[in-house]
């Protein structure tokens, strides 16, 4: 270890990286103290200043407005009260629905009251993507309509079709609201299955039952009366009006030709909610690079730090802490800058810190900094992103989703082969993680970006381990008030992700050329736009 070590500089000084630090900052950003770090809030803004305090603490610059260690973020909070209502009225008959029973959703258009007077049109996945010749809108006008649609898009083994089993954007529930909007909808109801979904009814209703934060929106912007979710029984219900299940209409909008169907359902809902202005803030230090031709660029660490805050209790719990997700990333980004201001001699190009605010709400603060960057897109060689790690030991493989489409595939592959772990393909491509973290607003601006993540495979546990605590956290822990911090937790696996990602960012930073999109990547023509070719 002594001569890798002599002759890796970079895998030298990632030695000094410690979980125990890591653990410590998880500890206090985890704690009740901080109730749950909800976007907004008290708790909140005691995350963003402890984490601005501790790049203070180790001598980064401030990179954020006016010599600050913050950006300014403007958002509108949108709460659903639950004496929302949503009715829906089938051939004649009556359903009145169920706040947070049967259905969850608010109304995106920022006001303290909005209703709702539609009939019901299913649009299937609700996609437009010429590229893989699919378009559920054609032949159909949904303007004034509530379009009825299931989330995810058509399976398909093929890599050229919708990029095979990994799920593209197309598939995500931002998507469907965003290409709702563009076709005049008055409202978009996803129909909820976990297959589908990649997560149960429990995450909507956590997710969708509290305040929304959403991006200032100016005059005469469009934007839906309501947009949410119903259960995937609402749904049978719904479908039955035309003699089918949820099981036989998603199947059918799997199915290539697909054609919009009118239905037999109208709805009506009022959706009342307390609307206020909110300004949150990302949170960004700098170590300059050593070399003044590179300075003015960068390697950009990420992490979110909001949670959820305090929400509907479950088991008397009201504290949404958000152990896992993302005091772990928030831990390793904060020790990777450490280590990063402990170098001896600094890399050519600049490292940027940053801790981006609203991630839970649709990864507001990433976008944000996207379209408000502190250094350019084209300036900017890399986006290495931090979130949700679990703390039961060393994984011997990383899962790096998206780092093969970039020209840093190299340096990844040979990191991880100092480090020896092997790189696992993602795990579950149908859940669209790339599209779900914020390195997705950096990679729509054009820089190279992906996030670091576990493997499945736990050094000295048995085969299927680390499945089963990934499906044991998704149904029991993911958005609850129970992703607390333990005292028994592990962080040798953090430890060793921080350790990876800080070589790799190392190893870029002191690069000559600036990395880019491989050739036909869908985020390549953002890339040369910003000057990057």
């Amino acid at each position: 270890m002594f001569c890798l070590l002599a002759l890796c500089p970079s895998l030298a000084a990632a030695q000094d990286i410690a979980g125990a630090r890591i653990r410590a900052h998880v500890k206090f950003l985890a704690s009740d103290l901080l109730e749950g770090r909800g976007v907004g809030t008290r708790g909140g803004d005691l995350a963003a200043e402890y984490i601005a305090a501790q790049l203070a603490l180790i001598g980064a610059k401030p990179a954020g407005d006016h010599d600050s260690f913050f950006q300014r973020v403007p958002l509108v909070g949108v709460h659903p009260l639950p004496s929302a209502t949503l009715s829906a009225t089938i051939q004649g008959n009556p359903l009145p629905l169920r706040w947070l029973d049967d259905f969850v959703g608010l109304t995106q258009q920022q006001n303290e009251s909005s209703t709702l007077d539609a009939d019901a049109v299913f649009v299937g996945h609700g996609i437009t993507a010429p590229e893989y010749g699919w378009d559920d809108y054609k032949g159909i006008d949904v303007r004034g309509k509530v379009v009825v649609l299931f989330t995810n898009e058509p399976p398909s083994d093929d890599p050229k079709f919708f990029t095979g089993k990994a799920l593209t954007y197309y598939g995500r529930w931002t998507y469907k609201y965003e290409e709702a909007t563009r076709r005049g909808a008055a409202a978009c109801i996803i129909i909820h299955t976990s297959p589908t979904a990649s997560y149960g009814w429990d995450v909507v209703r956590s997710s969708w039952g509290r305040e929304d934060m959403q991006v200032k929106l100016e005059p005469g912007v469009p934007a839906l009366h309501f947009a949410g979710w119903v259960t995937r029984e609402v749904g049978d219900r719904i479908f039955s009006s035309i003699g089918k299940s949820s099981e036989l209409m998603l199947r059918l909008a799997d199915t290539p030709g697909f054609r919009a169907i009118p239905l037999p359902v109208h709805f009506r809902g009022n959706f009342p909610a307390k609307v206020r202005s909110v300004e949150s803030r990302n949170v960004a230090g700098i170590l300059p690079g050593s070399d003044p031709r590179f300075q003015d660029q960068a390697v950009i660490f990420t992490a979110h730090w909001d949670h959820l805050g305090i929400g509907e209790p479950v088991n008397g719990d009201r504290i949404y802490n958000g152990a896992v997700d993302n005091a772990t990333g928030c831990g390793i980004v904060l020790e990777i800058a450490r280590a990063w201001q402990a170098l001896p001699h600094k890399p050519r190009r600049s490292a940027l810190f940053l801790f981006v605010t609203a991630e839970e709400n649709g990864l507001r603060g990433a976008e944000y900094y996207g379209a408000h960057p502190f250094i350019p897109a084209g300036k900017t060689a890399l986006n290495l992103n931090f979130d949700a790690f679990y703390p039961f030991g060393r994984t011997t493989d990383v899962v790096v989703t998206g780092a093969e489409r970039t020209t840093v595939w190299p340096v990844v592959q040979n990191v991880a082969q100092r480090f020896r772990l092997s790189i696992q393909s993602d795990p579950h491509p149908e859940a669209g993680h790339f599209y779900r973290s914020d390195h997705f607003a950096l990679a729509r601006a054009g820089v190279p970006a992906f996030s670091i993540n576990m493997g499945t495979q736990f050094a000295g546990k048995p085969a299927g381990y680390g499945e089963k605590i990934f499906e044991e956290y998704n149904s029991k822990h993911y958005h609850q008030p129970s992703d607390e911090y333990n005292p028994s937790w592990d962080f040798s696996g953090m430890e060793e992700m921080a350790k990876f990602g800080f070589t790799i960012g190392l190893d870029v930073a002191e690069s000559q050329t600036m990395p880019t999109w491989r050739k036909g990547d869908e985020f390549l023509s953002a890339r040369e736009k910003s000057g990057v070719r």
